[in-house]
């Protein structure tokens, strides 16, 4: 199958700026039930009615779902203007894939981060994972349409079959579909723009903005009383000096600003004082806004957390892998392994797994346990009657891990009630992905297609 590149031409600025955002995204285990949507989201379900409505081949669609839903889609590949993947077809080389997606020009980037950046609430949902529903119509009224429609999609394949789509591509589609669900940042990735470049243009609007607000607006403190806003950057402290009365507590809080601060440049401003070591003090406060900036978000948001118990201490070993995960770097990871006393071969595995979950996920990868008589038994019972392609691998069973016969492969059970997949490499087991209550869908990710 061939199609049309849809982005042939010159580049813009902002293109080329964004040549090297590219996400690459670890195939999808296959999808439990043959009714279930592939797309919950509202943006994931218009991305579909784009493929759908522009679809001359209903059976190749049927097809590609199949594909999709069976594991045939490879590691998927989104860059600005187009996502690729590896399909396997009925040949043992797999064929590949493409669909591409017009990107917006630097005038329609302008006008759509203009609104998103009108609404604090835009920029919290989409770093939360969440596309408001309002976006799109705000966006509309701009003159950008965000999402695509019949005919914006073009797919492409190295197949010899000519449908439009094909059913490589078409499975290629839906697998997108899936992460769009999963993260609506991939939309807009795909029209253009990269996360970091995307988030650090918000940061910079909504601090201007900010700025210019508090510049020229008055505050009311009480009856007959106006006093002037502080200008940006003057201290806090000679503001709270400058009256008799510390100021009200406002009835609006400040949005949260969207990133943590970097805090100061003391590599380039010289040392601080003896004995200290300018790169380690940045870091470290760097460190510090950030958790401080998760701990405010946290504690405003009371809906989603109210009843959440606060985290229990970190020991001086979780906390430097929290840390090298936290500012990834060979500088900083090199800082770490000469003095925490591990090879850097077992941080760099602590490390993998507190991105994969945290605390739980170091404890999983360090600290084997026995779990109460039957867990297992009744696990690997549920395991069998979920495994859909015939009766599932041979597992051999330690304490809290199941390893697969003739497979570098295992699943590992965590404390939190989750099973972590694990990898060998190298004669060394490595965490290999996020965890799942469900030991089919983890065993499904960690054989692979």
């Amino acid at each position: 199958m061939t199609g049309t590149t849809g982005t042939t031409g010159r580049q813009t600025p902002s293109q080329r700026k964004s040549a090297g955002a590219a996400r690459t995204f670890e195939a999808l285990p296959p999808a439990k039930g043959s009714r279930a949507p592939f797309a919950e989201s509202w943006w994931g379900r218009a991305w579909l009615e784009a493929l759908e409505e522009s679809s001359l081949e209903s059976g190749r669609l049927q097809r590609g779902r199949t594909y999709a839903r069976g594991g045939a889609v490879g590691q998927v590949t989104v860059a600005p203007g187009s996502a690729a993947a590896a399909v396997r077809g009925s040949r043992r080389t797999p064929y590949r894939s493409t669909v591409r997606v017009r990107q917006f020009t630097d005038r329609q980037w302008d006008r759509l981060l203009d609104v998103i950046a009108e609404r604090a609430a835009n920029i919290a949902a989409l770093l939360d994972g969440d596309m408001p529903a309002g976006l799109a119509d705000d966006a509309e009224a701009a003159n950008v349409t965000l999402l695509p429609g019949p005919g914006d999609l073009d797919p492409d394949c190295t197949c010899p079959d000519w449908g439009h789509p094909c059913k490589h591509a078409a499975a290629l589609c839906y697998q997108v579909a899936r992460l769009l669900d999963r993260d609506p940042l991939v939309l807009l990735l795909l029209r253009g723009r990269g996360e970091r470049e995307l988030i650090d243009e918000l940061g910079r609007r909504s601090v201007a903005r900010a700025a210019a607000e508090a510049v020229t607006a008055p505050s009311v403190t009480g009856p007959g009383e106006v006093v002037p806003r502080p200008r940006a950057g003057e201290p806090a402290k000679a503001v709270f000096l400058s009256r008799a009365e510390p100021p009200p507590v406002p009835v609006e809080l400040p949005p949260v600003p969207n990133r943590p601060g970097r805090g100061p440049a003391l590599a380039e401003s010289g040392r601080p004082g003896p004995g200290v070591d300018p790169a380690g003090l940045e870091l470290l406060a760097a460190d510090a806004a950030t958790r401080a900036h998760h701990l405010l978000v946290a504690a405003l948001d009371g809906a989603r957390h109210a009843g959440t118990a606060p985290p229990a201490p970190l020991t001086e070993w979780q906390d430097a892998v929290r840390l090298a995960a936290t500012h990834p770097g060979l500088e900083v990871f090199a800082r770490i392994a000469a003095t925490c006393g591990r090879t850097p071969t077992e941080l760099a595995a602590a490390t993998r797994a507190w991105r994969h979950g945290g605390a739980e996920s170091l404890d999983v990868l360090e600290n084997p346990w026995s779990p109460r008589a039957g867990l297992m038994d009744r696990a690997r019972e549920a395991l069998r009657a979920d495994w859909s392609d015939g009766p599932p691998p041979r597992l051999r069973a330690w304490r809290n891990r199941w390893t697969v016969e003739g497979r570098d492969a295992q699943l590992r059970l965590g404390r939190d009630g989750h099973w972590y997949p694990y990898a060998k490499e190298g004669g060394t087991w490595w965490p290999d992905g996020p965890p799942d209550a469900d030991p089919a869908v983890v065993l499904a990710t960690v054989l692979g297609p």
